[in-house]
């Protein structure tokens, strides 16, 4: 199977979503989890950007030895010398460039031409491969990019000395099948597409980061940059957790493998969650609290009998505690005995019908059934039939 690449972007890209921000000490803290989690490279910040993004960095790429550090730069000298500077403590780095190829960031936001881009990107590249090893640049909006421009420019990068060739949906405009297509050209196209690793890096404006991830996987992308729980500007990156547990839970259908240490991606979305105080929606898919939560009788029934009828993936393989029987008013029978029995009753049928019966009027007023709830059911029903 072929190794795909997890870039993180949580501490760069993540973190400049609107409340998102993290100090030193906190980036860090998160920067440690994702070593544990066995991500291929963290992406500690843009340096340039402030003295204290600069100096997470540099902490980061002082303490993380074993995974690949990686920060950005725009295509300019002292980005990517500053950069430098805050990478040069790190075992394995690299340094991310990036400038704008579509005509519409050309025209409106750089006031360039392709011709100058062009020569922009290559020097920036040239610049960061005296220092680096790895330099990765992206091509930025590269999905409204015109693809002959965007060939050119990713060939004469590959040149310059670029190891790694970024091409994002920064707007999230692309669907999957436009932006696998995107990638198979690339691969057809570009002069020594063998030397060097094609990424994605997808956003969620219109809810397709994952799927427009893995259709770029499925034509030959072999990074993947995303974020824990989805975090990002805007709507957001591709999730991690989602892009390693389709890539995980159907091996044979996209036949390529991680690093990645699933156990540890419940941990990493709460740790986040605790740093920068936003919690995910409770139907975030692997990582939302009701991600392995069953309250539909029919859906109980099966998962009482085995959980393979309900659930894909086993709750442990994400580092989720275990699933759960929610009591609720679409709840059955058999989830309501079943938790008596963990509660240490043994219910008759004639018990378990009068307590259903209470059960449900309770369910009616309540949006979830507690166990001091059941218990008081119980003890009602018992004593009604006593007396």
């Amino acid at each position: 199977m072929d190794r795909i690449i997890i870039f993180d972007t949580t501490l760069r890209d993540g973190e400049q979503a609107p409340g998102f921000s993290m100090n030193v000490e906190e980036k860090l803290k998160m920067a440690r989890q994702l070593e544990r989690l066995q991500v291929d490279v963290i992406e500690a910040g843009f340096p340039i950007a402030s003295e204290g993004d600069f100096e997470a960095v540099k902490k980061i790429a002082a303490e993380i030895r074993s995974t690949t550090i990686a920060a950005l730069a725009r295509a300019v000298p002292p980005d990517i010398d500053r950069c430098w500077q805050a990478l040069e403590g790190a075992a394995h780095p690299r340094i991310h460039t990036f400038l704008a190829t579509s005509d519409i960031h050309l025209k409106y936001k750089l006031n360039k031409s392709r011709g100058e881009a062009l020569d922009i990107a290559v020097k920036a590249v040239e610049r960061a491969r005296k220092v680096c090893d790895e330099v990765e640049f992206s091509a930025e909006d590269a999905g409204r990019t015109e693809i002959n421009y965007l060939c050119t420019i990713f060939d004469a990068v590959i040149d310059a000395g670029a190891t790694i060739v970024n091409v994002p949906d920064t707007v999230g405009y692309q669907t999957p099948a436009e932006y696998g297509q995107l990638i198979r050209t690339l691969r057809e196209r570009l002069k020594n597409a063998d030397r060097i690793t094609i990424s994605t890096h997808c956003h969620d404006d219109l809810g397709l980061a994952v799927a427009n991830s893995l259709a770029a996987i499925e034509n030959g992308a072999r990074q993947v940059e995303c974020a824990i729980n989805g975090i990002g500007e805007r709507a957001g990156n591709a999730a991690l957790e989602e892009v390693v547990m389709a890539l995980d839970t159907r091996k044979r259908y996209y036949n390529v493998t991680t690093g990645v240490k699933t156990q540890e991606l419940y941990r990493s979305s709460q740790l986040l969650c605790q740093l920068t105080g936003k919690q995910v929606q409770v139907n975030k898919a692997i990582v939302g609290e009701n991600a392995f939560a069953h309250e539909a009788g029919i859906h109980q029934d099966g998962m009482l009998k085995n959980a393979v009828t309900y659930e894909i993936m086993s709750p442990d393989h994400v580092g989720v505690p275990r699933s759960m029987i929610v009591l609720g008013k679409h709840s059955g029978r058999h989830a309501l005995e079943a938790r008596y029995r963990e509660l240490g009753y043994a219910l008759t049928r004639e018990q378990l019908e009068r307590a259903y019966v209470k059960f449900l009027e309770v369910a009616d007023s309540k949006k979830r059934v507690e166990d001091q709830d059941l218990i008081s059911i119980h003890e009602s029903a018992h004593s009604v039939a006593a007396g």
